[in-house]
């Protein structure tokens, strides 16, 4: 009984088995039927095999992606000669410039806020103290606007601030040159020659009403040595302390204008961490050795007295230059305010001979623009605390003056000022400094600052016009 039904079920398991087998063969014959109707018809679609047919396909897709290209191409170029267009026209629908004079406080405001919107987006821009320029436009703070007439005018356009523009004339000047001269300052324009064109305008007028027969420019605005002329080389840095800075286009105006070249003044930067050049350093030891020459640092605690001594040498000191005059002792006594704020003694030395007669003086002061962009402009409530935390971090120094009596301008006494600013500024932790800036004409001085060790490596340009 077992037997039997044991048979009978291999029997059942052969039967399934090849019941099995049956169907497998032909599911796999319609397949093999299938594929090879299908795949012949798709190679005569085609007319290759399938991998020839994907890199066909491929082709195609790279041509329609570059004919893609071409036709964003041509909307983006049509694009932007709309918007040139758009621009020109924009430029040509806009109301003339309005130029008012500076005369009351809202004025003024306008007037020295206008470089934080005309810079807001040039990283070498740095925005001055705004209570200094505020005390510029005030006679009461600014010798220079007490010696003669003088106005300032800004630019509106649609009801915004636009441009600007200072003018006026040094009597003292005049009279020491025997000419009638004047100034311009403080000039900042977009780009719109329009505008500049309408600045120059009135300035122009004003000076002639005055009697003015040249203009020059741009100057200093305190008849100090800030501001004074154009950047022309060396837009790849920000200026050093008090030094000029402007968009390549303001000299475009000026040509346009009809200003041409009156002279150019040169910034030369020295790097402190090697210390002097040797040469420098054994010309200086011999020159002492010579001439018993001694170096000093002012005396802030007499610095009324130390007032005369430097103007008694930059009386004797002072070429014939066809821009400036020894300074009055009033604008120096204004310097003098600035001294006590931001000098540091051992960077403001006399030169005195064995005998005690002063030869010679240079003044540097730290590169407080090192910190000014952190305070954009504020020094209230919070900038002032900004200002003594970052001063002790700045490592860039500008030598601003060096004067030297002519009885003493061929014995050393300039390479003893400028070896001896360099050790100081390297002891106090200075590691590079800028002498600036000197008249293109000051070939002496020139000399002396190259072989100080100074690179040229910023001009500045003043205009001159005749009116």
């Amino acid at each position: 009984m077992m037997s039997g039904t044991f048979i009978c079920r291999t029997c059942l398991v052969f039967a399934n088995t090849f019941t099995l087998v049956l169907v497998s063969g032909l599911v796999l014959y319609i397949l093999s039927q299938f594929f090879a109707a299908v795949l012949p018809k798709r190679e005569q679609q085609t007319g290759c095999a399938p991998a020839a047919a994907i890199a066909t396909r491929l082709g195609r897709e790279k041509d329609k992606y570059r004919e893609n290209c071409r036709k964003i191409s041509k909307k983006k170029e049509l694009y932007l000669e709309i918007m040139s267009q758009w621009g020109e026209l924009k430029r040509r629908l806009q109301t003339p410039p309005e130029i008012r004079v500076v005369d009351n406080r809202k004025e003024r405001k306008c007037f020295v806020e206008l470089p934080w919107k005309l810079y807001r987006d040039d990283p070498n821009w740095v925005p001055p103290l705004l209570l200094d320029m505020y005390n510029t436009l005030n006679p009461k703070k600014n010798a220079l606007l007490r010696l003669g007439p003088n106005r300032f005018f800004i630019a509106y356009q649609d009801g915004e601030p636009v441009g600007r523009l200072g003018v006026g004339m040094d009597l003292r000047l005049n009279a020491a040159k025997q000419e009638a001269l004047s100034y311009l300052t403080l000039f900042e324009s977009i780009n719109d020659y329009k505008v500049a064109q309408a600045l120059f305008d009135a300035g122009m007028a004003f000076l002639r009403e005055q009697g003015a027969a040249v203009v020059t420019g741009p100057q200093s605005p305190s008849n100090g040595d800030d501001y004074r002329g154009l950047l022309l080389a060396g837009y790849d840095s920000p200026p050093s302390l008090l030094n000029s800075y402007n968009p390549p286009y303001y000299h475009t105006f000026f040509q346009q204008y009809g200003f041409r070249k009156d002279f150019d003044r040169y910034a030369y930067f020295y790097d402190f961490r090697d210390g002097p050049p040797k040469r420098l350093a054994r010309g200086v030891e011999l020159i002492q050795k010579r001439y018993g020459y001694r170096i000093r640092p002012i005396d802030m605690k007499n610095l009324d007295k130390e007032i005369h001594v430097l103007k008694y040498v930059t009386d004797q000191a002072m070429p014939d230059w066809p821009d400036m005059i020894p300074p009055g002792i009033d604008e120096l006594e204004a310097e003098a305010e600035k001294l006590k704020l931001l000098a540091i003694p051992d960077l403001v030395l006399i030169a005195e001979t064995s005998a005690g007669e002063p030869v010679g003086f240079a003044v540097t002061f730290p590169d407080y623009n090192e910190v000014l962009p952190k305070l954009n402009g504020r020094l209230f409530p919070t900038g002032f605390l900004k200002f003594l935390w970052y001063r002790r971090k700045i490592k860039g120094a500008r030598l601003f003056a060096l004067m030297v009596t002519p009885a003493r301008q061929k014995k050393g006494v300039a390479a003893c000022l400028y070896y001896y600013s360099m050790i100081n500024a390297l002891r106090l932790g200075f590691t590079h400094g800028e002498g600036s800036t000197i008249h293109e004409f000051n070939t002496r001085m020139n000399l002396d600052a190259y072989k100080a060790g100074g690179k040229l490596y910023k001009i500045y340009r003043v205009y001159r016009k005749e009116l």
